[in-house]
């Protein structure tokens, strides 16, 4: 499914992805791309086949695995398990060429349900030579369950607290890096994170700005280039029965350097 702004064709959203289960089949921005062109996400890369795009993914969700690859176990590191869970596609509630709404299940490896998501996605132009992407999403319980959503770092491994909205950059750039508001984004609860790189002679910016929580960052752009609004950065998050995780963030998507402007630019997106 295709999304635009400006006239032209800017992401394509796979809802319905056809995938080998070790990957956590799950719903999944690819290509998305700068005004200009530039492709701006990588796709099940050599170094992390299981890295979709821009898509939802948490390393364990009740026991289950929605990031793909092995499962990080506390005293023996990381093991593959056949844990893997899969978000399939229920309904959608709109759908447009800028803004899609879509009811999603989560289902365990044994197929039975765990998590019901309600997910929003919307496009539009911010400026010649950029445009914003919102993402939103409601995660609860089936029928009311307790969910308990669990990382690495929650687990031990420092600074490994990855799960939530995660975007991966494309694999072998000639040139990536990542700052925050106040320098070293990994980690911090800064409100906006850059990540900008060059493919081939095009140069590109990325601009996150989570809402209202301000989960730290996972940023990565040294072995591979991405950012995770990660969501259990150091402790389980448990949604109590009958509760709703509610998370709100944009992106902004930019042809060039980074600049002042952009910046501006994202706090009116």
């Amino acid at each position: 499914m295709k999304l635009t702004c400006a006239g032209r064709v800017v992401a394509r959203y796979v809802w319905d992805p056809d995938l080998p289960a070790a990957v956590s089949p799950r719903p999944y921005l690819h290509p998305v791309t700068t005004l200009g062109g530039t492709t701006v996400t990588g796709f099940m890369p050599a170094d992390h086949a299981h890295h979709l795009g821009a898509s939802i993914a948490i390393p364990v969700l009740n026991q289950a695995n929605f990031w793909g690859g092995r499962t990080y176990v506390a005293g023996q590191g990381s093991v593959r398990l056949d844990n893997h869970g899969r978000q399939q596609h229920t309904r959608w509630l709109e759908r447009s060429e800028s803004r899609l709404v879509q009811e999603i299940c989560w289902v365990g490896r044994d197929g039975s349900p765990l998590a019901r998501e309600e997910r929003s996605l919307s496009v539009e132009a911010t400026g010649e030579t950029s445009w914003s992407l919102r993402v939103g999403y409601a995660l609860s319980g089936v029928d009311g369950a307790e969910l308990v959503i669990d990382s690495p770092g929650a687990r031990g491994r420092e600074g490994a607290g990855y799960g939530g909205f995660f975007w991966r950059a494309p694999a072998g750039l000639a040139h990536v890096e990542a700052y925050g508001s106040a320098g070293e984004p990994h980690g911090s609860r800064e409100p906006w994170v850059v990540l900008t790189g060059r493919t081939g002679s095009a140069a590109w910016t990325l601009v996150f700005r989570t809402g209202v929580h301000a989960d730290p960052w996972f940023v990565r752009a040294s072995d591979y280039a991405g950012v995770c609004s990660a969501i259990a950065w150091d402790r389980p998050l448990v949604v109590e029965a009958g509760g709703v995780l509610t998370r709100r963030l944009s992106v902004l998507v930019a042809d060039g350097p980074p600049t002042e402007s952009l910046l501006t630019e994202s706090d009116a997106a």
